[in-house]
């Protein structure tokens, strides 16, 4: 099985390339403790295939919320992550900035996250 990771940053918030990639890592961390404790063989298979992950962005707040509940709705089993930052550079303290969602089955966070474009 094939396994993958998908970040999914916000475009509308105009962040610097630099806070998009901070937020970004936020999302790949976050969502790969979850994964650690929650499906650690899955976790173990990731590190060992070479951590593929793949990031996409969305519009809107709402999009990416959108994005979050049909994942939580088809499969709980995924680790999944909403990212708010801290407020210290950019951006208002709270925002939500990124999803952070697997690493699960390449198949799988696919078939949740195909309509999305790469960033």
């Amino acid at each position: 099985m094939e396994i993958k990771q998908v970040i999914i940053i916000r475009k509308d918030l105009k962040m610097s390339r630099g806070k998009m990639i901070a937020q970004a890592c936020h999302a790949a961390v976050s969502a790969v403790e979850i994964a650690r404790k929650m499906a650690p063989d899955v976790y173990r298979r990731w590190l060992a295939m070479g951590q593929k992950k793949v990031v996409l962005g969305v519009s809107s707040l709402d999009e990416l919320e959108q994005v979050e509940r049909h994942v939580l709705k088809i499969d709980p089993k995924i680790p999944v992550v909403k990212i708010r930052d801290a407020g210290l550079t950019e951006l208002e303290p709270g925002t939500i900035t990124a999803l952070g969602v697997g690493p699960h089955s390449s198949a799988k966070v696919e078939q949740l996250t195909n309509k999305l474009k790469l960033l």
